[in-house]
């Protein structure tokens, strides 16, 4: 059975602490629906009951950033992998914060950058689910993969601004914003 609250509670910002893994789904009227996979640990706050935010490193594509332009419309789905097993949902509406922008260096103040951030999501937190996630198997974190972080510690800024600085279509042709800056590690 499904429970709605129309804010973060405290047990549930304890569920979400304890995540490795947590779950991005956007879409806009026209294209694909997205949903991605995310994680790297400190990456992603409750900066209040009804406000969430995370890093976001460059990886394929900026979909979320579309979406979010677009539309506005997230939800984050987290599993506890362990016990008790639950399923909560963040839904909610959300913008992308680049390094140029006015409210960059009061959301970044929440995190440790790392190499390649490109932008910071800030949600508005509508409501909340959560729901038994007894399908959920139960599985333990091995550890973090530490990939994408090498591969934007070991690029040249100047290179990675010319090869995706210019871009400013998501792949479904929805306009984003590239960021002006590389954060290196």
């Amino acid at each position: 059975m499904a429970d709605f609250t129309n804010h973060i509670t405290p047990d549930h910002e304890a569920m979400i602490a304890r995540q490795a893994i947590y779950f991005v789904a956007t879409a806009a009227d026209a294209g694909r629906i997205n949903l991605s996979p995310k994680g790297l640990d400190g990456t992603f706050k409750v900066l209040g009951p009804n406000r969430v935010a995370y890093l976001d490193l460059a990886g394929s594509g900026n979909e979320t950033h579309a979406h979010l332009a677009a539309d506005g419309r997230i939800t984050i789905m987290m599993c506890n992998f362990e016990q008790p097993a639950l399923i909560l949902r963040l839904y909610g509406h959300g913008k992308a914060v680049l390094p140029q922008d006015a409210r960059w260096d009061e959301l970044q103040a929440h995190f440790t950058l790392l190499p390649g951030t490109r932008q910071i999501f800030d949600i508005a937190v509508d409501s909340v689910q959560t729901s038994c996630g007894w399908g959920v198997p139960i599985m333990t974190l091995d550890k973090e993969r530490q990939t994408l972080a090498k591969y934007h510690a070991q690029a040249d800024p100047a290179a990675w601004m010319d090869k995706v600085g210019g871009r400013t279509r998501s792949i479904d042709g929805l306009p984003t914003r590239p960021t002006d800056r590389y954060i290196a590690g």
